[in-house]
């Protein structure tokens, strides 16, 4: 059986096996995004700091306020916009994932798992802070009890905080991305310093036996199940890759 296989062919070269690889490289059209994100998020602060001046702080503003909103109530307004741009950033972030997704399935589990953690930290982020808005309007009679416009403050604090976590935390995404993107790597098996770090760091880890707790054995099982499934890809990737070369040498 071993006479019969083509050991004389020709041998497939390692620069034209890579090539056939980078070629599949497709950018994340995430970093614009998430900028746009970004924008409306300050944008959004920047609008409620002016309405509550101008219609909760100064008194001689709040006629003319009242008109320019025909009646609602700015904490009404705000509360309202925040909603609509949570609803916008929950959107933003299933959109996130399904790229990550994408880029995982085609190889690249090792950015996948540097960005994993970062994708809803601005969305989380959000969450608390409508959170922390709805505990200071159902507070809001109390807290004008103690000092006069203090529910404010505190509303335009909650705002403040949350919106610098959030921009710390996409600057950070998009920093990631955009190096992807400029640096146009292959997947990570043609990466082999990246490719055994990685193989090496999550078997190190999972060769232990004993008792782990449920936190730990989730993060082993998770971990060991996308090297499997990145395993598997390549394998198939890198079949049809040879299978393709091997016909074109042949047709040349």
């Amino acid at each position: 059986m071993e006479d019969d296989l083509p050991t004389e062919g020709p041998l497939i070269s390692q620069d034209a096996f890579g090539s056939a690889m980078k070629r599949e490289f497709l950018k994340l059209p995430t970093a614009w995004t998430s900028g746009l994100q970004l924008f409306f998020h300050v944008a959004f602060v920047c609008l409620s700091v002016v309405v509550f001046v101008l219609c909760e702080l100064l008194e001689e503003r709040r006629a003319e306020c009242t008109s320019l909103l025909r009646g609602v109530d700015s904490t009404t307004v705000v509360v309202l916009t925040k909603v609509a741009l949570w609803v916008v950033s929950y959107m933003h972030q299933l959109y996130m994932e399904y790229h990550h997704t994408t880029a995982k399935r085609r190889g690249y589990l090792h950015f996948y798992q540097q960005t994993r953690v970062i994708i809803p930290l601005p969305l989380l982020m959000q969450t608390f802070g409508n959170l922390f808005v709805l505990l200071l309007l159902v507070l809001m009679a109390v807290l004008e009890g103690v000092k006069k416009q203090l529910s404010v403050y505190l509303l335009l604090g909650v705002l403040s905080l949350e919106l610098l976590l959030s921009v710390i935390f996409l600057l950070s995404y998009i920093v990631k991305v955009v190096r992807f993107n400029t640096e146009k790597l292959g997947p990570d098996i043609n990466q082999e310093d990246t490719f055994h770090t990685y193989l090496s760091s999550g078997g190190h880890a999972h060769t232990e036996t004993g008792f782990r707790d449920g936190s730990g054995l989730e993060e082993v099982v998770e971990k060991q199940a996308d090297l499997i499934e990145h395993l598997k890809q390549h394998n198939t990737v890198l079949s049809k890759r040879m299978l393709t070369l091997i016909a074109q040498q042949i047709r040349d």
